[in-house]
C-alpha cells in the first residue's frame, strides 16, 4: 500500500523539536511528527506524593490530554465530562512508567517533576510524541534545577524515545499515520532508551494474531526509529535555548 507524502516502509514522519516554547514551565517542548501536534511541558514541584512523604526520592509523572479539535471532529473536555477516559488514563501512566525509567529518583532529591503532554493536532502516535517530546521538557526541567543548584548533578540515566509499528495489509511499517493506524492489521507501540534495550511494548492484533517473525520486524523497526528520534533530541538539546518573556 503507497505510503503518505511516498514514504517508504521503514521511515519515520519528519520530525522537529522545538524547546523553550513556555515562557512558565521550568521545561517544555512541542513536538511535530508529521501532522501530529503535541506540546509537552514539566514542572517542578518542591514536594512529593504524601504516600512517598517518608522517602528519601523524588517523582516524575505525566499528566495527558486533547484539546476539542485536535481530531477530525470536536470532543468535549474530560474536565466538562467529570473524569478521565480509560485510554487517558492509561496514556498518561504509561508517560509516568516510561519517563521514570530513566531517572535516577534518589538523585532527583524529594520534588517531583509533572510533564503534561497536550494535543494539539492528531494524526496518529500522539503518545509516543508525547513520550519523545516528554523527555525533551524533563531534561531541560532537569537542567533547570542544577542551574539554579538545587541538584549537583543531572538525574537523567539514558535517553529515552517512543515510535509506533504496524502491519499494513501485511507489511510492516514504521511510525503509523491516523490512516494507517485505523486500518492496520497489527499496531504497536514501543518505548527504548539509547542503550538499545526496551522499556515499554505495547502490542494489539486488530485483525489475525502476528507472528514472532512479524513481532521481530516491528521490533527492527522501531529500534531504527527510534535510533533517528534520540539523535534528534541530543542535537537539539545542545541547542541554546530562546529567551522568551514571561
Amino acid at each position: 500500500m503507497p505510503r503518505t507524502n511516498g514514504r517508504r516502509f521503514d521511515q519515520v514522519r519528519p520530525v522537529t523539536m522545538s524547546r523553550g516554547v513556555s515562557a512558565h514551565a521550568e521545561g517544555s517542548c512541542l513536538i511535530a511528527c508529521g501532522s501530529t501536534r503535541v506540546l509537552c511541558t514539566a514542572s517542578v514541584e518542591e514536594r512529593v506524593p504524601n504516600w512517598m512523604r517518608d522517602q528519601n526520592r523524588g517523582w516524575v509523572t505525566g499528566e495527558y490530554g486533547m484539546l476539542p479539535r485536535a481530531t477530525h471532529e470536536r470532543t468535549s473536555r474530560e474536565a466538562s465530562q467529570g473524569k478521565q477516559g480509560g485510554r487517558t488514563l492509561e496514556i498518561q501512566r504509561l508517560i509516568g512508567r516510561s519517563l521514570r525509567s530513566v531517572v535516577d529518583l534518589e538523585q532527583l532529591g524529594k520534588r517531583t517533576i509533572w510533564v503534561d503532554c497536550d494535543v494539539l493536532q492528531a494524526d496518529g502516535g500522539t503518545r509516543t510524541a508525547a513520550i519523545t517530546g516528554g523527555f525533551v521538557a524533563l531534561m531541560d526541567a532537569c537542567s533547570w534545577l542544577k542551574e539554579k543548584g538545587r541538584i549537583k548533578s543531572l538525574p537523567v540515566t539514558e535517553f529515552l524515545a517512543a515510535i509506533s509499528c504496524g502491519l499494513v495489509d501485511g507489511a510492516p511499517m514504521l511510525d503509523l499515520d491516523y490512516h494507517e493506524d485505523s486500518s492496520c492489521g497489527a499496531d504497536m507501540n514501543f518505548v527504548m532508551n539509547a542503550a538499545g534495550r526496551f522499556v515499554e511494548v505495547q502490542g494489539t492484533a486488530e485483525g489475525h494474531p502476528f507472528s514472532r517473525e512479524e513481532f521481530d520486524s516491528l521490533a527492527r523497526l522501531a529500534e531504527a526509529g527510534i535510533g533517528q528520534l534520540i539523535a534528534l533530541q541530543r542535537k537539539v538539546l545542545l541547542q541554546p535555548l530562546p529567551t522568551l518573556a514571561p
